[in-house]
């Protein structure tokens, strides 16, 4: 079976930047903005942007475009133990896309509630009590919370119809969904900018605190940032690059999906904060306290400023709408990376009938979350897997690539297809400064999550956390030093 082709590198470029801009963009940036040092956290983030966010998607492009594969293939290509380096990867991406299409569930749900802003009198008691029904604990699962569990089904679907045809279906999606949102965010900036107080907004964005640069905590945010909104680490890219031509330019696109990734993360922080700005003064909270509610901000703190405004039903759908397209192409992402390996092995393999079975396996493992517990799993799994396996993978493709392939002899590769030329900084960034860096990362959260339980969660929960790391981690260092054979079908 002919390997699928993008129709055009523009359809490509749209692909990647839709699957790098989710609801990350939108809530997490500006959260961690708000919550460690305003302007100050963009220091660790373009940091981590430049010399850890480019190299590596840089190098899983150039690896996905240069072997032809999805993760598990690429990867064998590039040593025959190491396929199952991509089995890890993916094991992580399906982890996260069986929570992220649950929240893409609350969105819809929103989405539907907007007409008639039915959190206009109490938005978190609308969040927590009469959407998520939360119950006392983790340990309380509470029972099936059915409005959630039926928006995760309608989610799946329309996951579904977006990757059936893999890359033609996913091409004539994204050339309305990436740009939508987009849109949707000028439109609220427009109004964001009408609203008194919206420059006490901007100003807590950009001031810098200096001293929270001395907090460890920040630079592992910013990194494991970079990591979630360009979706590194998951095979997603890899994949993706797999369907372009082999002597497609590989630098440019780097470059391009980067800075417009980060360029819509800059951009959502100022309509965000410019509504929380308005929001602070008409209700006398402080507006460092708005800004950094995590979760929240995007499903109690935004839909009550919202709710504030003149026709709040129009900016309500408009905010959620964007929610909704900004989460679709990361989901299908998610599902394309997983239906790639599969194909690749089957070779004759039905498009349709592979995604069918993907989606209704993150369909049901997702139902965990649709319980009235569910945001409690959800913040445990979130936090172990972004925390550690994203970085885990980045830190063993550095590896791969830098001493077991050869970071030189990609290099050339690169430079041989691209008009812009990828200096040596490269070689170094990927053989030493990624690994060290991330290493120390590591290191530090796990001392952190080690001293003190995360969030006071009890130990049975947080071992679940555990075991979603270290698992897919011994899985993929047992196959390290035993399989050769991860994927029957052909590699060459």
């Amino acid at each position: 079976m002919a390997r699928q082709r993008w129709a055009s590198r523009t359809v490509f470029l749209l692909a990647a930047v839709g699957s790098a801009v989710g609801l990350g963009n939108v809530w997490r940036f500006p959260y961690l903005a708000g919550k460690y040092g305003g302007g100050a956290f963009l220091v660790p983030y373009l940091i981590a942007l430049v010399l850890i966010g480019v190299p590596l998607l840089m190098l899983e492009f150039a690896v996905g475009q240069k072997m032809q594969r999805g993760a598990i293939g690429s990867f064998r290509k590039l040593h025959p133990n190491f396929g199952s380096l991509g089995l890890f990867a993916l094991m992580s991406a399906f982890i996260i896309v069986s929570y992220y299409a649950v929240v893409m569930g609350w969105s819809l749900i929103y989405f539907l509630a907007s007409f008639g802003v039915k959190w206009s009198s109490d938005a978190k008691s609308y969040f927590f009590d009469s959407v998520l029904q939360i119950s006392d604990g983790v340990n309380v699962l509470g029972g099936i919370n059915w409005p959630i569990l039926w928006s995760l089904l309608v989610v799946w679907v329309l996951i579904y119809f977006c990757v059936w045809k893999g890359t033609t279906s996913v091409g004539k999606v994204v050339v309305y969904s990436v740009p939508l949102p987009i849109i949707l965010l000028g439109v609220l900036l427009l109004r964001a900018v009408t609203l008194p107080g919206f420059l006490n907004g901007w100003k807590l964005y950009l001031t810098p605190v200096w001293s929270a640069l001395v907090d460890p905590e920040v630079w592992t945010a910013a990194f494991s940032q970079i990591f979630f909104t360009l979706s590194l680490g998951f095979g997603i890219m890899v994949t993706y690059a797999s369907y372009k031509n082999s002597e497609d330019d590989i630098a440019k696109d780097t470059w391009l999906t980067a800075l417009i990734n980060s360029g819509i993360s800059l951009f959502a922080g100022f309509v965000v904060f410019g509504i929380l700005g308005y929001m602070a003064g008409v209700t006398n909270t402080p507006l460092a306290e708005l800004a950094a509610s995590g979760p929240g901000l995007a499903f109690v703190v935004f839909p009550e400023a919202l709710s504030l405004m003149p026709l709040p039903w129009l900016f309500s759908l408009l905010f959620f709408v964007m929610l909704l397209s900004l989460g679709i192409d990361s989901a299908f992402s998610l599902v394309e990376a997983l239906n790639a390996t599969i194909l690749d092995k089957q070779q004759q393999g039905n498009v349709a009938k592979v995604s069918i079975g993907v989606c209704l396996g993150g369909f049901i493992a997702g139902i965990i979350y649709t319980t009235r517990a569910g945001l409690y799993i959800l913040d445990i799994v979130d936090h172990f897997v972004t925390n550690y396996n994203l970085m885990l993978v980045a830190i063993f493709q550095s590896i791969l690539v830098g001493w077991v392939y050869g970071a030189e002899k990609l290099r050339r590769y690169m430079n041989q297809v691209s008009d812009w030329t990828v200096g040596k900084w490269w070689n170094f960034s990927i053989k030493y400064l990624i690994p060290m860096a991330l290493v120390a990362l590591l290191a530090t959260q796990f001392s952190k999550d080690i001293r003190t339980p995360y969030e006071g969660y009890p130990a049975w929960a947080l071992g679940l956390g555990w075991a979603i790391v270290f698992l897919p981690l011994l899985i993929f260092l047992s196959l390290l030093v035993t399989d050769k054979t991860l994927i029957n079908g052909r590699t060459d």
